[in-house]
């Protein structure tokens, strides 16, 4: 785990925390609330739009830290969001995608009919690239967050 924290940075452990899992056409991002026991804004975005995100977040309400899954595209997220003024902390992706899969419909339960498939078979109706974003998120935090969601959008 790597933690870079650029001047500027929330050092009095106050404010939300941001997850960004990135990949090449399409990012994961979470906001949790101040106290880092739920989520409160999800998305899977193009990575342009994801910066954009950040940085309205980052201006409404100085973030904590931006924790940022290690895989694809890391290397690139890591400058960029060095200008952003959070501390970046790198958590390790392996074995997000299918762990998201199954806490997908923990967060969504599945409908009558989707319940009659077995679990292994079940995808989500819409990309979970936010769910990966969360996961990253518990990983650092060490403990489960629930979704009080204020607002969800998907890709455009």
């Amino acid at each position: 785990m790597t933690t870079a924290l650029p001047r500027g940075t929330n050092s009095a452990g106050r404010g939300p925390w941001a997850a960004l899992d990135p990949g090449r056409s399409k990012c994961g991002l979470v906001l949790s609330n101040t106290e880092a026991t739920s989520i409160v804004e999800a998305a899977v975005l193009p990575p342009d739009h994801c910066w954009q995100q950040l940085q309205h977040w980052q201006q409404r309400s100085p973030l904590q830290a931006v924790i940022l899954g290690d895989g694809t595209g890391s290397g690139a997220w890591q400058q960029r969001l060095a200008e952003l003024g959070a501390a970046v902390i790198l958590v390790p992706e392996r074995g997000t995608t299918l762990e998201a899969r199954q806490r997908y419909w923990e967060l969504e339960p599945p409908n009558l009919w989707q319940r009659l498939l077995p679990r292994g078979l079940r995808l989500p109706p819409r990309d979970w690239d936010d769910v990966v974003a969360q996961l990253l998120l518990e990983r650092h935090l060490k403990r489960e967050l629930s979704r009080t969601l204020v607002r969800t959008w998907p890709a455009r």
